[in-house]
């Protein structure tokens, strides 16, 4: 069940922020009223396709900053496991330099409460607790917005990676809609023309852009 338009959920939790410091008690709830936020999940630390990623996000977060968004990554390790990845250099499969707060979802609730964990809990004939699945985050990515809606998201199966900047151009179209009441358009970017989201309007712009 898709979390777009409403809110988010809301969760407590260990975090690593600043490259390598811990806080317990890390929450979403700190920038509601403030900030947008790019909340994503991604498989496990160390391995392959997710340091591309949390790495193309670090590159492009003072794009992601100048726009008033906080970057979030999430997955079920531990914090543990999240310091020493963020320890470990960039050409021995790490991450340094990474900044943003990473979350630690040992739990796997929540993961679970955004829709993005790949499987659930049972009970075999015996009765005890198994996993059915990967206890493991898809690539979930959610655009919540300063109320603490979620106006976007998007869930890659785990061996597809995300592309930062529609992030980026999702986040512009959601401030020019919020700040200006117009519509976006398919491929529409920073600076082009939105619409009014009449018929007429539909129209006009399908006129003007017919190439």
């Amino acid at each position: 069940m898709s979390l777009v338009g409403k809110k988010a959920p809301r969760f407590t939790a260990s975090a690593v922020v600043n490259g390598g410091e811990f806080v317990d008690n890390f929450s979403l709830d700190q920038y509601l009223g403030k900030q947008n936020v790019i909340f994503f999940f991604y498989p496990l630390d160390f391995t392959f396709v997710c340091p591309t990623e949390l790495i193309a996000f670090q590159r492009k977060l003072a794009e992601f900053e100048k726009r008033n968004c906080a970057v979030v990554g999430c997955s079920v390790d531990s914090k543990f496991s999240h310091w020493a990845w963020l320890q470990t250099p960039q050409d021995k499969g790490g991450i340094h330099g990474v900044t943003y707060p990473i979350v630690a979802d040992l739990s796997k609730t929540i993961a679970e409460n955004y829709g993005v964990l790949a499987g659930h809990y049972d009970y075999d004939e015996d009765g005890n607790t198994i996993f059915n699945g990967v206890p493991q985050a898809y690539r979930g990515l959610f655009l919540i917005n300063k109320e603490g809606t979620v106006r976007h998201c998007v869930i890659n199966d785990m061996p597809l990676g995300r592309n930062v900047d529609e992030a980026l151009r999702m986040l512009d179209a959601m401030i020019f809609n919020e700040e200006n009441g117009e519509v976006c358009p398919a491929n529409w970017r920073e600076g082009e023309d939105a619409m009014q989201g009449t018929h007429e309007s539909v129209s006009a712009y399908l006129a003007k852009h017919q190439n």
